[in-house]
């Protein structure tokens, strides 16, 4: 159901198709950012991800799923005019990280999860680094270094609350009745606890 096309071999879709064109737009604008200054980043990026999938994200601007390899960005990130096209190429690096890391083997359990982060937040700044005028990537990477470098922010129970709450935003976002989120919680409990005992990554 997403409007989608093709950037050197990476699918780049949006799920919302009156906003499609803008979106697929801002996410090109960023792609562009990335091969320009930064080429082997890039394609890099090409090769460990296979899509990048605008869609609404509940708790997140961006996350990675590893079951389709998409860096998935929120709308709400991607068409945000304050936001340059430099920090949505960020968020795509950052996401492109985890993606790396999966291919190697390294996934997302709690135990792991702050050095995970740590790793994805320092590629947003090395790729800062390229940019002609990077510093405010640069400085909302560090930020973000120092905000979430608490591993009390990274548990599985932290990401349970994050998901309530962004749930609520995403249902308004959407424009659906106030009372969906309160149908969604049991549901969420319940697959925290199966993945717990599965041992796999919560959040992505």
């Amino acid at each position: 159901m997403s409007v989608g096309r093709c950037v050197d071999g990476l699918w780049i879709g949006c799920y919302d198709n009156d906003h499609s064109e803008a979106s697929l737009r801002r996410v090109e604008e960023a792609l562009h950012l990335i091969k320009t200054y930064d080429r082997r980043r890039y394609e890099r990026l090409i090769r460990d991800l296979k899509r990048v999938w605008v869609v609404v994200i509940i708790g997140g601007v961006a996350q990675f799923d590893h079951s389709i390899w998409a860096c998935m960005l929120d709308p709400r990130h991607v068409l945000d005019e304050t936001k340059p096209p430099a920090q949505i190429a960020a968020s795509i690096v950052h996401e492109a990280t985890h993606a790396r890391l999966w291919h190697r083997g390294i996934g997302y359990q709690e135990e792991i999860r702050s050095r995970v982060e740590e790793v994805c937040f320092r590629r947003e700044r090395a790729f800062a680094a390229k940019l002609p005028n990077g510093e405010q990537v640069r400085e909302l990477a560090d930020r973000e270094l120092a905000a979430y470098a608490n591993q009390d922010y990274w548990t599985n129970e932290a990401f349970h609350k994050r998901y309530e709450e962004g749930l609520v935003k995403a249902t308004q976002h959407l424009g659906m009745p106030d009372w969906l989120p309160r149908i969604f919680r049991p549901v969420r409990s319940l697959r925290l606890r199966l993945t717990r005992w599965g041992g796999r990554p919560v959040g992505l």
